[in-house]
């Protein structure tokens, strides 16, 4: 198994809960960008479960060395990585921020994604679970430059299932709503609309056996942005959302 973003506490949490139901794998590989954290995530899991895993660098704000991943090799991928970065209201105009944003959840993670689907289609067969977001799916002032990356990777992935369905390899995007998670630490959020890392991962877990195509964390969001998405431009850019 390959985890893409595997500090991510709704990675790690997947993880477990495909080691809890059975599986094992000949190696699971950690990609990190501070292999020092995942370290202990891999021990946790040779303790627990008994389960092999070998930490990968991977830090996509620098260039890639692909030839370095040759030998690695798997018919399961789990992508959780990403970066929300700051909010528009502050940082619309900083470019650091907008293009570690851009790199993180698009420009540098689609090569890597398309690096492991070839390797998948040439096998014929696999399985791709990647995180986009909810927020993808309409630009809001608050946070349309994250929004317009994983826009992008939304409609990358609906492109990448359609190829490789007839190579055997299925591609499910996964659309979280409000987590509860570092990456939201401090933020504002409605209870009733937040998920656990461990709510998530049991909900994936169930899409990724019925081979879902797409999946809300918690349903009630297929119903918000459809709401969202459907609010007429005249009244919609006049909204703060």
């Amino acid at each position: 198994m390959i985890v893409l973003g595997s500090n991510s506490e709704i990675a790690q949490a997947f993880v477990e809960r495909v080691l809890d139901g059975g599986e094992r794998f000949k190696t699971l590989y950690l990609f990190t960008s501070t292999p020092e954290v995942t370290e202990r995530f891999a021990k946790h899991l040779e303790v627990r479960f008994m389960q092999h895993s070998e930490v990968v660098f991977m830090d996509l704000t620098q260039n890639i060395d692909f030839s370095k991943w040759d030998y690695i090799q798997s018919s399961l991928l789990f992508c959780a990585t990403g970066y929300l970065g700051v909010g528009t209201d502050e940082g619309l105009y900083n470019r650091k921020n907008t293009e570690k944003i851009v790199d993180v959840n698009y420009a540098k993670l689609i090569p890597v994604l398309n690096y492991f689907a070839e390797k998948m289609e040439r096998t014929r067969q696999g399985n791709m679970i990647v995180l986009s977001s909810v927020a993808g799916e309409r630009g809001r002032q608050s946070n349309f430059i994250y929004g317009s990356a994983k826009a992008g990777l939304t409609a990358y992935l609906s492109g990448l299932r359609n190829y490789l369905h007839s190579k055997k390899v299925h591609v499910m995007t996964v659309k979280p709503g409000f987590m509860d998670t570092k990456m939201t630490e401090g933020l504002p959020l409605n209870p009733a609309l937040t998920a656990s890392p461990k709510q998530a991962a049991d909900g994936i877990f169930r899409a990724y056996k019925l081979k879902k195509n797409t999946v809300y964390v918690l349903p009630i969001w297929r119903l918000i942005m459809c709401v969202i998405r459907n609010i007429p431009e005249f009244i919609f850019k006049k909204m703060k959302l």
